[in-house]
């Protein structure tokens, strides 16, 4: 079976993406901070008849999140697809949020730290064996605000920019390895309560495109508007 990890699983976006690939025939590495809230999604998923399993990390923590990478791969005999999307749902220490004329080192560095040097790290992780496969897929998630900035989140669009350069510029250096990298910006409020009049969809609407770039290894982005 092929095996799908999941950085930054949760009951949103991350059980959507989860079910997409898990109703196709794949097995489901799940990784995030709390492996209790982890283990409730590992469940639901059992239920679906989807075979998931939970692999606590924090992406904060890169020696973490590889551990929790190496097991899974362990787990499972290797991982076929990464998708990298953790959005903080509790607060986290020094991370964030202030305007382009607000950002300093301090409040820019953890949200480099959070979205992309964590992006790196688990790409890092299962790349060398995607590679000696000659196939994989590697797909990374920002807000919308990495293709079109909103001054309100101007430290987390500088952080969410450079992933999604780096990710079209690792797609540009796997060409015809087998290996396809791809970015996801997702340009809408996800579920309910946004603020008044910000465009909304669930994340079922959303999860299918994550399967489409899979699927289609020409694309190496795609941005969800409503």
């Amino acid at each position: 079976m092929p095996t799908l990890a999941l950085v930054g699983a949760g009951s949103g976006m991350g059980l959507a993406i989860a079910r997409t690939f898990g109703s196709r025939g794949f097995d489901v590495a799940l990784i995030s901070r709390t492996k209790e809230k982890l283990q409730t999604l590992v469940d639901r998923l059992g239920q679906e008849g989807i075979t998931a399993a939970a692999f606590p990390a924090d992406v904060l923590d890169r020696a973490s999140l590889t551990d929790a990478l190496d097991a899974a791969k362990a787990r499972f005999g290797g991982i076929d697809v990464l998708e990298y999307s953790p959005a903080p749902h509790s607060p986290v220490p020094g991370v964030t949020l202030a305007a382009p004329s607000e950002a300093t080192v301090d409040n820019l560095q953890p949200q480099i730290e959070y979205v992309f040097y964590g992006a790196v790290a688990a790409a890092r992780s299962v790349l060398p064996a995607m590679r000696e496969a000659g196939a994989g897929t590697l797909l990374f998630t920002t807000g919308g605000g990495s293709v079109d900035p909103l001054p309100m989140l101007g430290n987390v669009n500088a952080a969410s920019a450079a992933l999604r350069n780096w990710v079209l510029n690792l797609d540009k250096e796997l060409a015809g390895s087998g290996v396809h990298a791809a970015h996801v910006a997702i340009n809408v409020w996800i579920g309910d309560g946004g603020p008044e009049g910000f465009p909304t969809a669930t994340p079922e609407q959303i999860a299918p495109l994550y399967w489409d770039l899979h699927e289609n290894r020409d694309r190496s982005e795609a941005v969800f508007n409503a």
